[in-house]
């Protein structure tokens, strides 16, 4: 068998055809209302209780805050109301001790302390404001007048957590480095509202925030026409998505003892976190290679987050390197081996060095894959270059580096295809296509467009994964070429930034009509 023969075999392990794409939009459909009905499910369909999408004409000053890892982002954001904004913003490290803290006060106190300075250099002028009348309040004074001075918060918060409530999450466990006992099943919320209050800071934490749900957010608001953004998904790292769900579907709000309940229904719409990464962790629709098999059984969690494991970058490269190294490993071909100088067309032989990252675990980055797939030089001068340079692979043959493109091209496509399940199960679920009907070959309008969010370096960088995704899209029988045209797909940036603060934004203006409907 001939070295292209052999990776077009491998490659051939990667297929996703559409018969694979309309099972599994079938069964994400199905986990879809599985998980809107009751938790422990694989797909978690977590209620967010954000129940507006902005459209672009929302005005203000509005405070985000980010902690997301061992950096805490503090920014403000100034919507300006003609689908533009203006961010400052600042980034502080955690100092490694406060991630082990004996208290969550610590942490916390650590926190509302950035968030003073942000204000001191900033907004100084506000902040002093505050301060002053704080001091100098009177008993008749207008709380009113108070109120519209204090900074509405969202705090993306990027730890799993049990949401109850628009601006109330209970911690469920610490990742990422960070493990203070103390915090595990304490609303991280109040726990930072404490702090800034101990500061008289004019700042309330309106909302807690996830980043999928911020992309969402963000997108619909920086959107061209007058549409709310259905879905906001990232496929970068990792893989998740949130969308516009009917209140009516997400039964299992009624049933969880801990909600507080207290949400603006008058949309009749709420936003909906799927946490989609664990898509079909039965494996009863994903397609699974051997390398998919290895990939997980050597991963930190084996057995979950399937779908993650086959779409987001943290994983592809590694399924790439498993790969070559199972093509390297089969005796009937010859890569990365030339015989002798005369079969090389650089006139040389291979060599590849005892130590190379391709015979370590994750020893292959996912940038790769962009690489590989998009060398269009003479010779894939690139690709051999970099099999130089990252794996110490020296002297490539072309014929190694076309082998390595097949491949590289074929994993990168079945998670383009693989990402399309998700979106167009979304765009299937909110039954927005239905509206079309009758329309062949009709003009569209913007009332016809099915607009989607999307942010993460694999829709950023990748080539053509739009346009692969398009392909699988087509391929869904209730959607098809003329629904696909109506899907538009638009890169939401800084979700935990702008976004956070117009899920602020909604969040005060939900609890305003909770607290009128109360009194």
């Amino acid at each position: 068998m001939s070295l292209k023969e052999a990776a077009e075999r491998v490659a051939g392990e990667f297929e996703f055809d559409g018969e694979g794409v309309r099972k599994a939009v079938k069964e994400f459909l199905k986990e879809m209302d599985d998980g809107l009905q009751k938790d422990g499910t694989y797909m978690s369909q977590i209620p967010t209780y954000v129940t507006a999408v902005p459209n672009g004409t929302e005005k203000g000053l509005y405070m985000a805050v980010d902690l997301g890892g061992t950096n805490f982002r503090v920014c403000s954001i100034n919507l300006h109301g003609d689908t533009t904004f203006s961010l400052t913003q600042s980034k502080t490290k955690i100092p490694k001790e406060l991630m082990t803290a004996p208290t969550a006060q610590e942490l916390f106190a650590f926190l509302a302390k950035q968030i003073e300075g942000f204000l001191k250099e900033h907004h100084n002028e506000h902040y002093e404001g505050h301060i002053r009348r704080h001091k100098h309040k009177t008993p008749n004074a207008n709380p009113a007048t108070d109120e519209t001075e204090i900074f509405n918060l969202g705090f993306t918060f990027s730890f799993p957590v049990n949401q109850i409530g628009i601006n109330r999450g209970l911690l469920m466990r610490w990742t990422k480095g960070f493990d203070i006992a103390d915090a595990v099943g304490k609303d991280v919320c109040a726990l930072l509202q404490t702090e800034i209050d101990r500061l008289h800071l004019p700042v309330r934490v309106a909302a807690l925030v996830n980043d999928t749900v911020g992309t969402l957010m963000a997108r619909s608001y920086t959107s061209p026409g007058k549409t709310g953004t259905l879905l906001g998904a990232i496929f970068g790292t990792g893989t998740n998505g949130a969308y516009v769900e009917k209140l009516s579907n997400v039964t299992k709000l009624t049933s969880n003892k801990e909600a507080d309940g207290t949400y603006d229904n008058s949309t009749g719409e709420m936003i909906v976190n799927t946490e989609w990464g664990s898509f079909d962790n039965g494996l009863e629709v994903l397609p699974n290679t051997p390398y998919d098999v290895d990939l997980d059984k050597e991963s930190v969690n084996p057995g979950i987050q399937m779908f993650e494991k086959r779409v987001s970058g943290m994983f592809l490269g590694e399924i790439l390197r498993r790969a070559i190294v199972g093509l390297l490993k089969d005796k009937s071909v010859s890569l990365f081996g030339d015989s002798d100088s005369s079969v090389n067309d650089l006139h040389t032989t291979t060599n590849i060095a005892k130590d190379s990252a391709l015979f370590k675990q994750w020893g292959l980055d996912t940038s790769f894959l962009s690489l590989a797939s998009g060398d269009n030089s003479a010779g894939l001068k690139i690709i051999r270059q970099s099999l130089s340079k990252e794996l110490s692979i020296s002297s490539s043959s072309l014929e190694d580096a076309e082998a390595v493109k097949l491949i590289a091209a074929a994993v990168g496509r079945r998670a383009a295809r693989l990402a399309a399940v998700a979106i167009g199960a979304t765009v299937v679920q909110s039954g927005r296509l239905n509206s079309m009907e009758g329309k062949e070959g009709g003009e569209l309008d913007e009332r016809d467009v099915v607009d989607v969010g999307v942010d993460g370096s694999l829709v950023e960088f990748y080539p053509d994964f739009e346009a692969m995704m398009r392909g699988a899209l087509r391929e869904v029988p209730e959607i098809g070429e003329a629904g696909e045209k109506r899907i538009r797909i638009g890169i939401a940036k800084d979700g935990s930034g702008v976004g956070a603060a117009l899920i602020a934004l909604v969040a005060s203006k939900e609890l305003k009509v909770v607290e009128e409907e109360s009194d």
